[in-house]
């Protein structure tokens, strides 16, 4: 039973439990592209159809992963297969556990709201914008947002973190930002906020059909 039930993989040379931070990104990376299509398809068509099951197989998977355990998780499943080329990176299991259980509790207002009770509302519009968010950055960046109140909360360092970010280290040369190129990146905002204020009418065009496509297959149908 232990073997079932158990949070996190002993690694020789870890002296905690730990997880597999590509497989975390991952997994996170498909229930990010999974919320974000049901959340279009909520704005174009006023479809909530998607966002319903996705928030039921949301919570269901988070629910595996902290109470049951990562290794039966469908999504990290999914993951682990994605990256199972990739060299592993460990991560303590901890601190996972600690967003995860986070996870659990706005998938679980969520799903409340928006299948049970069938409704929806700025509470459950801010909770899906804070998920994606979560989700977002695990995936793109590596950067679990959840697990920095970790030691907040415990009152205790967390320990292998993505990147080494928990241990204070000086940066490498190629990871330190010069002051060139912060303005290049402030130039490049203003460059863009220039750019839809300027040309907003110009963009906002609705563009032509180039080689007459579209007209020729709505003389076939009117035909």
């Amino acid at each position: 039973m232990n073997k079932v039930v158990q949070f996190g993989e002993t690694v020789k040379g870890y002296d905690i439990p730990v997880l597999n931070e590509r497989e975390i990104r991952a997994a996170a990376g498909l229930l990010f592209l999974f919320i974000s299509t049901s959340l279009v398809l909520i704005i174009v068509n006023n479809d909530f159809r998607m966002a319903k099951y996705a928030i039921t197989f949301f919570l269901t998977d988070f629910l595996i992963r902290v109470f049951i355990s990562p290794r039966y998780s469908p999504t990290l499943i999914m993951g682990r297969l994605i990256v199972r080329s990739q060299t592993p990176e460990y991560v303590g299991a901890k601190q996972k556990k600690f967003a995860w259980m986070v996870g659990v509790a706005l998938s679980g207002i969520m799903f409340i709201f928006l299948v049970i009770v069938n409704a929806y509302s700025p509470i459950t519009g801010l909770i899906c914008l804070g998920c994606l968010i979560f989700l977002f950055f695990e995936s793109a960046f590596g950067i679990c947002l959840a697990c920095k109140f970790y030691a907040f909360w415990f009152k205790e360092k967390a320990q292998y973190c993505p990147g080494e970010v928990c241990d204070v280290k000086s940066r490498h040369a190629i990871q330190k930002t010069s002051r060139a190129q912060i303005l290049i990146v402030l130039a490049f905002v203003v460059y863009a906020i220039g750019t839809i204020y300027l040309f907003s009418g110009y963009y906002s065009r609705q563009p032509y059909d180039l080689f007459g496509i579209n007209a020729n297959k709505n003389t076939a149908n009117s035909k």
